[in-house]
């Protein structure tokens, strides 16, 4: 799900602004490949819960819902 590429340009200035080295024993690729998967793991966790509100446990309010597209959709 998360660009790679994109996490690894970040890690690189972020690290740089932080004066932070990754240890020798940790390759970076490894490193990019368990954050993005940290990071799809809450994502997806974070998604579901989201929804539950959202759809109030499969009982919605399509007024409230209807609401929520009208204000989204005039930003």
């Amino acid at each position: 799900m998360l660009d790679r590429a994109v996490v690894e340009e970040f890690f690189d200035d972020k690290f740089e602004d932080m004066e932070l080295e990754i240890p020798d024993d940790i390759e970076k690729e490894a490193l990019v490949e368990a954050f993005c998967l940290y990071i799809e793991d809450d994502y997806y966790e974070w998604l579901k819960d989201n929804f539950k509100s959202f759809f109030e446990r499969g009982n919605p309010d399509w007024d409230w819902i209807r609401e929520r597209i009208d204000h989204y959709t005039k930003e």
